[in-house]
């Protein structure tokens, strides 16, 4: 729904409540036509969320159960809210006898197995009874099923046939094939320990994943995404191209408080994609520069999303390191897609909007700026030493505390459950995304198929780092469209990571690799489902929003190149040295964006656009004569589009991509 209006009234950024309307409170307050039994099942759905939110902020503060067990009653449970929430038929409601009860019922099943059977089922490990294999079938195809509802085909599909191949391996040739596995091995490697479903990245889901996403909810709640939205208007809306840059601000933003770019997309577009439409910005750039955001908001710290953590625990590298590493380059990122917007907005002759119809910077800051301090508790407390898990706990307790100051902000009771509920809710996904993640890494484990696939991928590329680097980005790419990014994470670092390291890519560097082309896999085509959900409120193309999708997030794909080829990025030499790569990196990015716009102070010749590649192609790596050509190829054309600036126009110029 678009929230602008042409006058000189201020502009309507106000987040609409229903979107924050929880089922607790639906089901006592709203019913909207809902029957009796409806209300009583989202009623009871929501007892158990609620119920869940309290024990991991618990498990948080004072530990729990053991390790196998709690995240076996975890999954379980998310499995039961996931048969009773999403239907075996995508937009109906659950409640088919056999494909919704009967999943339900098995669930509930597990949950009891995952409570009672402990410790005996720790020290049945490698002499699993027939009773432990059936349970763990059951377990491993709910998992699937679960994956399919929420995630899709692909991703099911994927976790099945992984499943299978540790049976059907040994027909496969060459290092494709192993010797095979009995039933017994699977059910101790996929479901007995904590190396297939309940594996690092259910452990992460378990413990700082659904605390971050109970964090959001309540920031949400007590007004912060609101507050990003308006603040990030009131600092860039005056600017040319003004309402995109917001758009990139705001969404990258919250994206990185909700560790989610679909969801952050539905949350935010609605918002800032109509006032791109009102300066001039065609519907398909609309939706691409909000897809970008949102997606590129999970590579911007302090909270990166689930795959940051489990990165953290797959390199045992400290969280906050994993967060220190990750932000020059997100900066870069974030900066270059704005010089993107900025160009587009030159090639159109668009302006920014009207200060009287924006937000007061200075009030905003002094009115709602205290409601930043849960973010800064994070990075204080993680830098303190403090686990991810124990900051995320104490960030919440302050956005309660925070939320008491003012009227418009405090929480009641309801408001409470709601969030609480709210937070576990939207990670139902994500949980089944972690544990199908779990079956295909625990497969490739047991398999030994990610040696394989390193040693294949070093053959293939002849020892060379850049056909490896080449390689692996299109495997990332293939792999990580229409998954989760934890997914495709998971996947990526369990088959693919190996063989950067095995040609002396550092480790945090080779994870990094794949990360990103996990992450920006969701905008790219054919199967780019945040490009999509934004090409919906756009009113554009699918297809041609994340085509172009691509276009504005390219930085996304030359980062992963440059952390590879520019030390400087790791901080790794001598001040000075750090210094120059950090600038020739980021005026690298700046050529590519002006050759895949065709403008920067104006419209580009052919020439011109072509000395643009050279020179971005030149700045990628941290060498000292090809970085000095490239700085010259950039300056000629920036010196030579400003002496002829004032001879040539790009106003109205407007093309529908």
């Amino acid at each position: 729904m678009e929230k602008t209006n042409t006058g000189n009234e201020k502009i309507d950024l106000t987040i609409e409540e229903e979107r924050m309307n929880s089922s607790i409170e639906k089901s006592l307050y709203n019913p909207d036509g809902w029957s009796m039994w409806k209300r009583l099942r989202q009623f009871m759905i929501a007892i158990i969320a609620i119920t869940l939110a309290v024990y991991v902020i618990y498990y948080a503060a004072a530990g729990g159960l053991p390790a196998w067990q709690h995240r076996a009653v975890f999954t379980s449970i998310f499995l039961i809210l996931c048969f009773s929430t999403f239907s075996y038929r995508k937009g109906k409601e659950p409640g088919h006898l056999l494909f919704d009860a009967v999943p339900l019922v098995l669930s509930i099943a597990l949950l009891g197995h995952a409570f009672f059977s402990y410790p005996e089922i720790a020290l049945r490990q490698g002499a699993s009874t027939l009773f432990d294999q059936i349970v763990a079938t059951v377990m491993i195809l709910l998992v699937i099923e679960g994956v399919r509802r929420t995630i899709g085909h692909a991703m099911a599909i994927l976790a099945l046939f992984f499943w299978a191949y540790i049976f059907i391996g040994p027909i496969f040739p060459g290092i494709l094939g192993h010797q095979g596995f009995s039933y017994g091995r699977m059910t101790d490697a996929l479901y007995t320990t904590t190396n297939g479903i309940f594996s690092d990245p259910i452990y992460v889901a378990s413990t700082v994943l659904i605390l971050f996403l109970i964090f959001a909810a309540f920031m949400m709640r007590t007004g912060v995404g609101q507050f990003f939205i308006e603040f990030a208007f009131a600092l860039t809306g005056r600017i040319r191209g003004g309402p995109a840059l917001a758009s990139v601000l705001s969404s990258g933003l919250l994206a990185t408080v909700s560790g989610n770019g679909a969801a952050n997309a539905s949350m935010t577009g609605p918002f800032t994609i109509p006032l791109m439409k009102r300066v001039g910005y065609t519907k398909t750039f609309s939706g691409a520069v909000e897809a970008v955001a949102s997606q590129g908001g999970q590579i911007m710290p302090p909270i990166m999303g689930a795959a940051a953590f489990v990165m953290a625990e797959y390199t045992g590298i400290p969280y906050i390191e994993v967060a220190g590493y990750a932000l020059l380059p997100a900066i870069l990122f974030f900066t270059v897609v704005g010089v993107v917007i900025y160009f587009q907005a030159r090639r159109l002759g668009l302006e920014g909007i009207p200060g009287h119809q924006l937000p007061n910077f200075w009030k905003l800051v002094a009115g709602k700026g205290y409601l930043i301090l849960p973010l800064v508790i994070i990075i204080v407390l993680m830098v303190s030493g403090y686990s991810p898990m124990r900051a995320g706990m104490w960030a919440l307790l302050s956005v309660f505390i925070l939320s008491l100051f003012k009227k418009e902000s405090r929480l009641n009771v309801m408001a409470i459950l709601a969030a609480l509920e709210k937070g576990i809710r939207n990670a139902v996904p994500t949980v089944m995304a972690c544990a199908g993640a779990g079956i295909i890494a625990g497969s490739v484990i047991m398999t030994g198929l990610g040696m394989a696939f390193s040693r294949f991928a070093v053959e293939m590329s002849g020892g060379q780092l850049l056909p490896l680097l080449l390689l692996i980005m299109v495997a990332s790419i293939i792999l990580g469209m229409g998954m989760p990014t934890v997914s495709a994470y998971v996947i990526l670092a369990t088959v693919a990571a190996g063989a950067l390291t095995q040609l002396g890519v550092p480790v945090l560097v080779a994870h990094f690799f794949v990360f990103y082309f996990g992450i920006f896999s969701g905008i790219t085509p054919p199967v780019a489902i945040t490009s999509f959900i934004t090409a919906g409120i756009a009113g554009s193309n699918p297809l041609r929003t994340s085509v172009y999708s691509l276009r504005v997030g390219m930085a996304g794909f030359i980062l992963p190149y440059m952390l590879v080829y520019n030390p400087s990025l790791s901080f790794d030499g001598s001040v000075p040295s750090i210094i120059f790569g950090i600038i020739t990196a980021l005026l690298g990015l700046v050529a590519f964006a002006g050759f895949i716009e065709g403008c920067m102070l104006k419209i580009t010749a052919v020439w011109e656009r072509i000395a643009l590649l050279v020179a971005a192609v030149l700045l990628v790596t941290d060498h000292l004569w090809t970085d000095l050509i490239g700085l010259v190829l950039l300056a000629v054309v920036f010196i030579y589009q400003w002496r002829g600036n004032d001879k040539s126009t790009t106003v109205g110029i407007s093309t529908e991509y």
